[in-house]
């Protein structure tokens, strides 16, 4: 400890000052990457599946559209997965990774390849996983650049303010982001203040180009958002008998999703090639059985969720009991093998099956939609992610419209599905023996110490 540098000493040395101004330079460009490459993923996205059946002569899009492509985004994750470094990234089945330091650059091309395969053609997984990987390694690669003998904390602080500009507007407030990143990777101590303002500076540098390019393309902030929710008044107790209610049925639909993800997963990767377009068909296939069942889109059930959940709450009024209950158990289906599959990250699709979940149980009586809709969003990411205070908090700005009330709702379903879920983890093969030398250190501390 004696050894350790002074916190203090760090932020004033020239170094740190140095990795500031880094960090300011590099958020505006990796922000500009990231706001092109949502930009690029949302056209694609319309141009084949909507534009691309009438211009090969179709009335419209025919009902089994999603099967050909999903096949062929799932020929290109598999190839890019099985031959390109990187692996396409982290399989999104492990829940939300950070671990294992910055992101090499030679990765990125993988990533940002099996990423766009995976969310243009319709699989249900999101953006953030890739954003964060490809700002990582564009982050890193700067440093590589500027110094090539440069320290591991420089690529380390310079990495994690790419990561945090790239995903600067993505959850509706830069903080959202922050939150996400500190606790993924667990920052804490005088490690959380080195990393942490680099971050911060490049987020809001970030936050401030997305603004920018909005205004002068008009394409959108890509920023996740629902507004003009109906005002709530103060939670009251079957509200938060509801909250509990809520959190347990996140916590058995969530245990399933991963169960299936992490039972396909091994038969996926005996031949990715092979194997991973046959799981893109079988999305496509719950896609189309949903929508001629129900008569709503597919596109409920496709994607991430990111677009469509605010349309979905604007018109939830309009839906069926019985479809907002097929919407959740396709969605989650086919993200169940998303997840063992793809490549992309956990966070949209959990976060519209949670609001799909939560206006269902509004019909049963006790219940106000947006209430519902915001512990359900809660409880459902924090059983997906294992990261209730970042949950909490972005179903607190998604629902900010509704007002302050719905805060303490969210809090006690996201607390109840987190714990809840633990007893669904797995135990780890060490478990016994870490019990036992916790057993073994009390004993060892009362013994007496050695006289010098």
């Amino acid at each position: 400890m004696a050894d350790s540098p002074n916190p203090l000493e760090l932020l004033r040395s020239k170094g740190y000052l140095f990795l500031l101004v880094v960090a300011a330079l590099i958020g505006a460009p990796i922000s500009a990457i990231a706001y092109f490459y949502l930009e690029l993923i949302n056209w694609l996205q319309h141009e084949l599946y909507e534009r691309l059946p009438t211009g090969l002569g179709f009335a419209g899009t025919p009902a089994w559209w999603p099967v050909p492509l999903l096949v062929v985004s799932g020929l290109v994750v598999g190839l890019v997965v099985r031959y390109l470094p990187g692996r396409g990234g982290h399989s999104p089945a492990d829940g939300f990774k950070m671990g294992g330091g910055p992101p090499l650059p030679i990765d990125v091309p993988g990533v940002a390849l099996a990423s766009i395969a995976t969310l243009a053609l319709g699989a249900v997984l999101g953006p953030e996983a890739p954003l964060i990987a490809i700002g990582g390694g564009l982050g890193a690669l700067t440093v590589h650049l500027v110094k090539s003998d440069a320290p591991p904390m420089a690529t380390v602080v310079i990495a994690g303010a790419g990561s945090f500009a790239a995903i600067s507007t993505l959850l509706g407030n830069p903080l959202a982001g922050a939150f996400l990143l500190m606790e993924a990777v667990g920052l804490g101590g005088p490690l959380l203040g080195m990393v942490l303002v680099p971050g911060l500076l490049a987020s809001g540098i970030g936050y401030m180009v997305f603004t920018g390019l909005n205004s002068w393309t008009g394409f959108g902030t890509f920023s996740l958002s629902i507004p003009n929710l109906a005002h709530l008044p103060a939670p009251t107790i079957a509200e938060l008998g509801w909250a509990v209610v809520i959190g347990v049925g996140a916590t058995v639909l969530g245990g399933v999703i991963r169960w299936t993800a992490l039972f396909v997963r091994p038969f996926v990767e005996r031949n990715l090639v092979l194997f991973t377009p046959l799981a893109g068909a079988a999305v496509a296939g719950i896609a189309i059985a949903f929508a001629e069942g129900t008569g709503q889109s597919y596109a409920a059930v496709l994607f991430s969720g990111q677009n469509e959940l605010a349309p979905f709450t604007a018109h939830a009024a309009s839906w069926s009991v019985g479809a907002l209950v097929a919407v959740v158990v396709c969605k989650g289906a086919a993200y169940g093998i998303s997840l063992s599959s793809f490549r992309g990250g956990p966070i949209f699709p959990s976060l519209f099956i949670g609001a799909a979940g939560g206006i269902a149980l509004s019909h049963l009586g006790g219940l106000p939609m947006v209430a519902g809709m915001a512990m359900g969003i809660g409880a459902m990411s924090t059983v997906m992610l294992k990261l209730p205070l970042t949950s909490v908090l972005v179903a607190s700005l998604l629902v900010a419209s509704a007002g302050s009330s719905t805060i303490p709702l969210i809090i006690v379903a996201a607390t109840v599905a987190y714990v809840g879920s633990a007893y669904f983890a797995p135990v780890p093969a060490n478990a016994g023996k870490a019990t036992e030398l916790m057993e073994e250190a009390p004993a060892a501390a009362a013994s007496p110490a050695p006289v010098t």
